[in-house]
């Protein structure tokens, strides 16, 4: 078994960038602008959040963060929108999800430019990646591609079962494994809530990626031996002895899986810190003009 260590291979994407980015600002480009808008005090969008600020400032990119408090109506999280659409300065930006429950999510995603939207949320990046043209992929499945990358593992004429359906990873990875491409050239089956045999069809897998929010869910009996197991979950489970009071658990049973896996990633430390390296290319591309020219 070998890990696929977020921590380490963040580490290393984050320092290219940065000598990327000192080239850039030293030919005369500026500085790359990354803004978020945060809704609520959603503790866990918090600490992402901040951690993608902090990413900022280490790798010499502007960062900006809009806060705003959980009763602001569709309306006025709309004009934010525009706002930033319209600020040139602004290369790319984020809306924290989940949103609350009065404000349509569908709505403000596509409310975002195309052009600005860094986490590849916007239906046309979405049909574009689809298409195989350039497009800003959504950052998870970005980290996730990188982390297969950097460990050289073989995905052609492999069977990559995903589980999990949602447009954030579940669906661009099963559209990303499978294109005529590397990582990719998988045989994909996507499952779900509703697959039947969901077990068995897991036992199948060459790579397997758990993205269902349901933590330490597939335990060792879902996994062939020899298999690459990608955890993308991440959930606060209660914890009486942490002194937090809780601990960070993955949708995989990490100590029961382990041993049967050729890769896995690490829950802290995996797919999460790769994510952000995945939302920091999209914005120096965006400053670039690389994808929209």
């Amino acid at each position: 078994m070998q890990l696929l260590d977020g921590k380490a291979i963040s580490s290393q994407i984050k320092s290219e960038i940065k000598v990327e980015v000192e080239n850039w600002v030293a030919s005369g480009g500026k500085k790359p602008h990354l803004a978020a808008i945060l809704v609520g005090q959603d503790g866990a969008s918090e600490t992402y959040v901040a951690s993608k600020i902090r990413s900022c400032e280490e790798i010499g990119f502007t960062s900006t963060l809009l806060k705003f408090d959980a009763s602001i109506t569709e309306a006025e999280l709309l004009d934010a929108v525009a706002s930033l659409n319209n600020n040139a300065d602004v290369d790319g930006f984020i809306v924290q999800l989940p949103l609350p429950k009065h404000i349509s999510e569908n709505t403000i995603m596509e409310a975002v430019d195309p052009k600005k939207d860094v986490d590849g949320f916007h239906p046309i990046n979405v049909g574009r990646m689809c298409k195989g043209l350039p497009a800003y992929i959504s950052a998870t499945p970005f980290g996730i591609l990188e982390m297969l990358i950097r460990a050289g593992v073989e995905t052609s004429g492999k069977h990559c079962v995903v589980i999990g359906r949602s447009q954030i990873v579940g669906l661009p990875m099963s559209i990303l494994m499978q294109r005529n491409d590397y990582p990719g050239n998988c045989t994909v089956t996507i499952t779900h809530s509703k697959t039947p045999n969901l077990k068995e069809v897991c036992q199948t897998a060459d790579i397997l990626v758990a993205a269902l929010g349901r933590p330490e869910f597939v335990t060792a009996d879902y996994v062939q031996e020899g298999a690459v197991v990608i955890d993308v979950g991440i959930s606060r489970v209660e914890d009486a002895t942490k002194k937090s009071g809780f601990a960070i658990k993955g949708d995989v049973n990490f100590a029961d899986v382990a041993p049967k896996t050729s890769y896995i990633t690490p829950v802290p430390g995996g797919v999460g810190l790769m994510t952000i390296c995945g939302l920091l290319t999209n914005t120096l591309k965006a400053a670039r003009k690389e994808i929209y020219g």
